[in-house]
């Protein structure tokens, strides 16, 4: 008979910590496949969690008033999915038959198809990160006082993103954040480079900022006592609680053996250890519920309203505005409009002009310094709670984040990145600075949208879009101010474009700054007698097929496409699979682009030297019109 238990006693918490363990090797064994050693090591660390600590209704997950529980740990996916049997929102037949199945929700590592997932985790180092960015949203714009508990794997702290999350939350005093780290000292392929020393741990925690609590892991009572004080948010730093465990718990046959990492059971060692574990059960458990919750208490918080309309500013056109300095504009006015947009910035905010709304609306401001991995994942985490959060960095750093970004998609998170000083066009600060591969890098991640305005009225509408967006979307802007080329009425949709200049000879694509290079150089062209038709290609991804196709019929398939980055991946790439795959058979195309390594010079000279300013489109052109 099944009983479900609210708060139980420690007694009967050890036969909930031994029904994860037998849960997580049938879950494994009958798929095949998955990681039961890892997760038996936390069992007891997730019984005491899920029955006497985490406040959540199970009913409802989307209760604002909900603690939230991170696996940074994802491979323990047998455990996190014992836990959701536990609590009577998993059958035990999806247990045993839907995990690691095609079609299945119950993925090999957890994701967001699932309602109590916040984030998809199992790229280790990201769980932590993006429980700083949940964390940040309940104390600075939720304000309910939910707490983020996240379970991480002693492995994944030789990454430096763990260190930067601990370090900004302190830095925040995120006292609502606890991660319980299950030191169980064996990685993959052996020993971690701590091993089982926790005062090391304890340590380098400290050192970041964190309340650190040490315990042996499989002491109930130790992680009771444990959890209670990590709720004390007398002590506004986060809590870390360093638990000594050993892989493999709960079966001899196996226990702080370094062989059995990421491998389930044969049946009849499966068959022992459930055994040894004292056979199958099936407790239900539910601890306690978040305060004023229940069934009919759910209702949303925070500082997120109904939005008002955004009144975008306007430029005059022929006026000479840098993107970036619109984006900084057109973001605070967004901001002003909308109580659930949020900003993040990665120390560079007076170059990408965040500053802006850093300035307008510093409530809603997230500082997240040299620390690129941290800026995508808070954005995530501040994402799993409703808001809108744009981030933004020079747009060479965001590589540096790309697994973050990578995996927000896996979340089906969405996501709002911001990259300026774009290109060889930024001049004297050298290749370092020059994001010549971001779009590449935007248009591999699934699902993703990418945008290059040439102006500030379209940077400023694009801002707008990018609110509305799903997924992943990237927003790439230039450092020097260019001409405006478009009223305030010119409507900007994402997947469209603009063609600037009618013509049959030869059609010019450009984005960003080479949308400039191109009109000057349809300018010379027209002065020998080649009409040169226009397009500015502001959506990459997805980009305009339609009108692509009808320049190509308008021009003979004689394309000049020219960019501002590698020739890898671009706009090149982007213009050319969309003719090919639309069954272009005639298609003779310029792709002129960034292809030697630059050096420190003027933006004028560097565009020059890499043949992607005017006069090398110019002369591209002419060769395609038979006139070179």
């Amino acid at each position: 008979m099944t009983e479900t238990l609210t708060k139980p006693d420690l007694e009967t918490v050890a036969e909930v910590a031994a029904q994860l363990r037998v849960d997580s090797v049938r879950a494994s064994t009958s798929a095949g496949s998955g990681h039961p050693t890892s997760s038996m090591s936390a069992a007891d660390l997730l019984a005491v969690l899920i029955s006497r600590h985490l406040r959540y209704d199970w009913d409802n997950p989307d209760d604002p008033r909900n603690d939230h529980l991170v696996f940074s740990k994802g491979h323990a996916s047998p455990l996190v999915y014992s836990v959701f049997r536990a609590a009577g929102v998993v059958s035990e037949d999806e247990l045993l038959n839907g995990y690691r199945r095609f079609g299945e929700r119950l993925e090999g590592h957890p994701t967001p198809v699932l309602p109590w997932v916040d984030v998809a985790t199992g790229s280790l180092g990201q769980g932590l990160p993006d429980g700083v960015g949940i964390a940040l949203a309940g104390k600075y714009l939720d304000k309910i006082p939910y707490r983020v508990w996240v379970l991480c794997g002693d492995s994944e702290f030789a990454e430096g993103s763990i260190w930067e999350a601990l370090d900004k939350a302190s830095h925040y005093k995120l006292s609502n954040l606890v991660a319980i780290v299950d030191v169980n000292r064996l990685g993959q392929r052996g020993e971690t480079d701590l091993g089982w020393d926790t005062v090391a741990y304890a340590r380098r925690a400290e050192a970041f900022g964190a309340r650190v609590i040490r315990i042996d892991g499989h002491n109930l009572t130790a992680i009771d006592e444990a959890l209670t004080e990590a709720e004390d948010d007398s002590d506004e730093r986060p809590t870390v609680i360093i638990a000594k465990t050993i892989k493999g718990k709960g079966f001899s046959e196996v226990e702080d053996s370094p062989d059995w990492h990421g491998k389930p059971f044969p049946e009849d060692m499966a068959e022992r250890a459930i055994k040894e574990l004292g056979g199958e059960r099936d407790v239900r458990v539910r601890g306690p519920v978040p305060e004023g919750g229940g069934s009919d208490g759910a209702s949303d918080g925070g500082a997120r309203g109904q939005a008002g309309k955004v009144e975008l500013p306007q430029y005059e056109v022929g006026e000479k505005v840098a993107t970036r300095k619109a984006y900084g504009q057109a973001l605070a006015a967004l901001g002003a409009a909308n109580p659930a947009v949020v900003a993040l910035d990665a120390e560079v905010s007076n170059s990408t002009y965040a500053n802006q709304f850093a300035k307008e609306i510093p409530d809603r401001f997230f500082e997240m310094y040299i620390a690129e991995q941290q800026l995508v994942a808070a954005a995530t985490g501040i994402g799993v709670r409703g808001y809108i959060p744009f981030a933004s960095t020079f747009a060479a750093f965001l590589t540096r984040a790309h697994d973050f970004v990578r995996m927000g998609a896996v979340s089906r998170t969405d996501l709002r990145l911001v990259g300026s000083h774009a290109g060889i066009e930024i001049g004297a600060d050298g290749p370092s600075q020059m994001a010549l591969e971001d779009l590449a890098m935007m248009r591999s991640v699934h699902g993703s949208t990418v945008l290059y305005p040439s102006d500030a009225t379209s940077t400023a509408a694009l801002v707008e879009r990018m609110a509305e967006t799903s997924g992943i979307s990237y927003l790439r802007t230039t450092r020097g101010a260019y001409p405006v080329l478009y009223g305030a009425d010119e409507d900007f949709a994402v997947g469209g474009s603009k063609t600037l200049r009618e013509g049959d000879d030869v059609t010019l694509v450009g984005a960003g700054v080479t949308l400039h290079a191109c009109l000057e150089a349809a300018e010379q062209l027209e002065k020998d007698g080649i009409h040169a038709r226009v397009i500015d290609c502001y959506s990459i991804k997805p980009i305009d097929e339609a009108t692509l196709r009808s320049a190509a019929d308008a021009t003979g398939g004689k394309f000049v496409v020219v960019e501002d980055h590698h020739p890898e991946g671009g706009l090149g790439s982007a213009v050319a699979e969309s003719l090919l795959s639309g069954g272009r058979r005639s298609l003779d195309l310029e792709h002129l682009a960034v292809r030697g390594m630059p050096g420190s010079g003027t933006g004028p000279e560097l565009m020059a030297w890499a043949k992607i300013d005017a006069a090398a489109i110019a002369e591209a052109a002419r060769r395609l019109a038979g006139r070179g």
